[in-house]
């Protein structure tokens, strides 16, 4: 018999820029090859999951809006052993934005990040303060040195704006690299195109993947380029991340899905 997967996704997010839909509609036409597959809204998680194997948590939009109810399927599925995937073990965005403060603070290659002294932050034309719980720049603000100064920074964080040539983001499935991709111009974030990693940017990438703690699940890290060449951590997205597959080649496509039904079905072993 095949395993039950429940896919959890909301089809209907206005995402800027993307179609999380016709992410989803790829995806699961591809994995309904290997797995008996059903598809459901975030909020009706909870209900449902004690009739599958696994729950694949995808494009389910910014659980800001749905705090309470995501609280809740993760306690659910913590007490009952339920598989996610990504498992619910993540350090990064699955949990907040504390882990940039925390890199930040270790000497990682991150954005300069603080959650309380805004003198230890570099000179910057200007910094954006957001919220550790944000998502898809909801609450995000630009602010002047001046104003960060008497600025309460209770639940959020602030970072000096970087000036950046570009921004770059490197896709994993479990611990292994699946491609890259940027965005040329800065204004555009989500008009992408593939890229070529060096060594270098492999093993900065690799880094924030090895640091974080999930055996099973998608991740993506985020980064930009900055005018003297070196790659900063924008953020590693270990939650929900949007694979932007329609932007890669298909010998990209067809390897991410053989791996991701690689990674499925070790977690339905485990």
């Amino acid at each position: 018999m095949r395993a039950k997967i429940l896919y959890v996704s909301d089809l209907t997010y206005p995402a800027r820029g993307r179609r999380y839909c016709d992410e989803d509609i790829f995806l699961t036409r591809e994995l309904r090859d290997h797995f008996d597959l059903a598809l459901c809204h975030p909020l009706d998680a909870v209900a449902l999951m004690d009739s599958f194997d696994a729950v694949v948590v995808r494009n389910s939009g910014p659980v800001l809006h749905f705090q309470v109810e995501y609280d809740e399927f993760r306690a659910a599925a913590l007490d009952k052993g339920t598989r996610v995937y990504n498992q619910l073990t993540g350090k990064a965005d699955m949990v907040g934005k504390q882990y940039l403060v925390e890199l930040s603070d270790a000497g990682y290659p991150v954005i300069p990040t603080t959650d309380s002294d805004p003198a230890a932050l570099p000179e910057s034309a200007g910094y954006l303060v957001k919220p550790k719980l944000g998502s898809d720049s909801i609450g995000l603000r630009k602010v002047s040195r001046d104003e960060l100064t008497t600025l309460p920074l209770d639940g959020l964080l602030a970072q000096p704006l970087i000036d950046f040539r570009y921004e770059v983001s490197f896709y994993f499935v479990d611990h292994d690299f699946q491609y890259a991709l940027y965005a040329p111009d800065p204004e555009l974030r989500w008009e992408l195109q593939p890229y070529q990693p060096t060594d270098d940017d492999l093993a900065f990438a690799q880094r924030f993947v090895d640091w974080n703690a999930i055996d099973h699940g998608i991740q993506r890290v985020d980064a930009c380029r900055t005018r003297d060449g070196e790659l900063l951590l924008v953020e590693l997205e270990d939650l929900n991340p949007f694979l932007s597959l329609a932007s890669t080649k298909d010998t990209h496509r067809t390897a991410f899905v053989t791996r991701l039904v690689s990674s499925v079905n070790t977690l339905l072993s485990d």
